[in-house]
């Protein structure tokens, strides 16, 4: 399958954006003939104007190479579906409110599947006031620890990066149900309803 731009695809998008062959050319700092060329498919642009060229039509560069604008129909999105993305290199912790394609590195990140707390990560919740005190007895050494606790309700996502050898404890303000998750390094993501 080829991945890289086509001739049809610089025509429609720069239709789209109301310019001519002309205008496209001299954002970019080229010939108009060279966009002729490309969108006659009688040459390809080179890779360093990609970013401008997409740029200049008003779309990323995923959209300019396949050749399909993505349109965002989703205003308002459910954190309880959020996934959750921790590089392996630097230990970047970064969420979503769906699937995403994230990057880290220079690695393509996949979304963490939670599982159900087992007998080695068992979390405890004690409501202190109107907050929630969260502890965990698991290791917190530098080669086995827990990176982070969160708290997920249909309007909030609150984290707790947490250290090697500091306490595997977080607080949270108790807005309602929701979903808590915390990420042993070794073992991976783990969830529980409270």
């Amino acid at each position: 399958m080829n991945h890289y731009i086509t001739g049809p695809t610089i025509k429609s998008l720069r239709e789209k954006q109301g310019l001519t062959q002309a205008q496209l050319a001299g954002i970019l700092c080229i010939s108009d003939k060279t966009v002729s060329k490309w969108e006659t498919g009688k040459g390809l642009p080179d890779i360093t104007l990609l970013e401008p060229l997409s740029k200049a039509l008003k779309v990323s560069l995923p959209e300019l190479l396949s050749g399909e604008q993505i349109i965002n129909r989703n205003r308002s999105a459910n954190l309880l579906r959020s996934q959750l993305y921790v590089c392996p290199i630097c230990g970047n912790i970064l969420q979503a409110t769906g699937l995403a394609v994230i990057s880290c590195c220079g690695v393509a990140l996949p979304a963490l599947e939670a599982e159900p707390e087992d007998e080695e990560h068992q979390i405890q919740c004690q409501e202190i006031d109107d907050e929630c005190f969260i502890s965990l007895s698991h290791p917190m050494t530098k080669e086995h620890y827990v990176s982070f606790v969160a708290y997920c309700t249909g309007g909030r996502f609150e984290w707790v990066k947490l250290y090697p050898e500091g306490n595997a404890e977080a607080r949270f303000f108790i807005r309602g149900h929701g979903v808590l998750y915390w990420y042993c390094n070794r073992h991976g993501l783990f969830t529980k309803k409270i």
